[in-house]
């Protein structure tokens, strides 16, 4: 494989982004203790160890009585009932209710044999005295309404089965799942690996952010933004540090991460045509390039190939593009590493608010999305310069302009990439 050239001819989106994926599978398994598995997406299917509910109990604080003894039962002739237990909850019911009895009964509190139906205390002559903890247990009790069997009861069982299927492959943990597996006593999971990401800037006019700038130099900027971007899709960063413009150098830092035995390679910067641009070209002597051109703007200069057997993307170097290429490519392909076969993405139909122009490149203009009688609306933030990192931090999407479009008039549909998180996007209708 060293040394072959691969394609390099101007690739579409699609194409190109096809073409990497292909090459990516789901990671191995490994077991994780529940406290540990959030976010993390599972590998097999989990089935309920219990009937959920595990007992029949009472879903209010008041009284378990017979149905059939309350029929008559009204505010002006209350039914009157003798009390022969308290059960709160977490204790076994001592007695089997007979006809004219009731047992008072807390929430969560196993039903006793014998009773069909719970009384809430809302509904009782004790309402306000038994409101008060540690009210003595009364010798009777007058209840104003009727209730039917199974009221205020919930059913062993009546929630979850025992050995019904939970949660599905490949889906993501969230708190609420964590919840559930907790309430099933699942102590531990199988989830996918999380994919190791290499990741390491190229250039000498970089410097780590905890250095002062000199003349001509630049913070890497590109290793914290992607870094969040891969564990934000379930990967683990692994920073290899920031390759000088000499070959040894980038040599090195792949050298090192091939060591690590990382799932992908990740650079920015030094995959264009410049007389510095060694990243590329010692992939290809190590290694494949499969192709390093792609029809889009920003980010035309994106490498992809392997270095040695592990694959390797090279990102361009200006914040904005090494960001777009992210999402773009990468972003699904970490995920697909990760197990997660579900929907990622927020896609969106939005109208333009203003005339955008490209250059016929299938384009990712960073936009702001408002709401305007009831449909949303995007405009440009700003400059669409590949170095203007704020104009991506004003936008909430990413706006696509398909290839070989080069003018669209104000109010025409798009279709949009919401990237802000933090945004409510209930509120906008779906168009298709």
């Amino acid at each position: 494989m060293a040394g072959s050239t691969g394609s390099y001819a101007l690739l579409d989106v699609s194409q190109a982004r096809q073409r990497l994926l292909d090459y990516f599978s789901p990671t191995s398994e490994e077991i994780v203790p529940l406290n540990e598995s959030h976010g993390r997406i599972l590998a097999r299917p989990i089935e309920s160890t219990l009937d959920l509910p595990v007992f029949t109990h009472s879903s209010m604080d008041g009284f378990a009585v017979h149905a059939v003894d309350l029929r008559e039962a009204r505010k002006d002739r209350p039914a009157v009932l003798s009390v022969v237990e308290d059960i709160p909850a977490g204790s076994m019911p001592q007695a089997t209710l007979e006809s004219r009895q009731a047992a008072r009964i807390m929430t969560g509190a196993v039903l006793p044999e014998g009773a069909d139906a719970v009384v809430p205390v809302e509904f009782t002559d004790h309402f306000q005295t038994d409101s008060r903890p540690g009210a003595a247990l009364p010798e009777a009790v007058s209840i104003f309404r009727a209730v039917q069997p199974g009221d205020y009861v919930r059913e062993r069982g009546q929630d979850i089965k025992q050995g019904a299927q939970v949660l599905a492959t490949s889906t993501r943990l969230r708190p609420q799942d964590i919840g559930l597996l907790a309430m099933l006593g699942i102590t531990q999971v199988s989830v996918r690996r999380r994919p190791q990401v290499a990741l390491f800037s190229s250039g000498d006019e970089l410097v780590p952010i905890d250095q002062p700038l000199r003349p001509g130099s630049i913070h890497d900027s590109n290793a914290y933004s992607l870094a969040a971007s891969i564990a934000r899709d379930g990967g683990q960063a692994i920073y290899l540090g920031i390759a000088r413009d000499r070959e040894e150098s980038v040599e090195f830092l792949l050298e090192e991460a091939a060591d690590r035995k990382v799932d992908i390679i990740i650079s920015s910067a030094g995959v264009s045509v410049g007389a510095f641009d060694f990243v590329r070209e010692v992939v290809r002597k190590r290694g494949e390039l499969q192709f390093w051109r792609v029809n889009m703007r920003p980010g035309k200069p994106l490498a992809f190939g392997f270095f040695k057997t592990i694959p390797f993307v090279g990102l361009p170097g200006n914040p904005v593009s090494a960001f777009v290429g992210y999402e773009v490519f990468l972003r699904p392909a970490i995920i697909k590493m990760s197990g997660f076969t579900g929907q990622f993405r927020n896609v969106r139909r939005v109208r333009l608010g203003e005339e955008v122009e490209s250059d016929g490149r299938e384009s990712y203009l960073r936009a702001r999305i408002t709401e305007r009688d009831g449909y949303p609306v995007a405009h440009l933030t700003g400059h669409q310069g590949s170095g203007n990192l704020l104009s991506l931090v004003q936008a909430n999407a990413l706006l696509i302009i398909p290839s070989g479009v080069k003018s669209l008039p104000i109010n025409t549909e798009v279709e949009a990439w919401l990237i802000d998180e933090g945004i409510s996007w209930a509120r906008f209708p779906d168009h298709a």
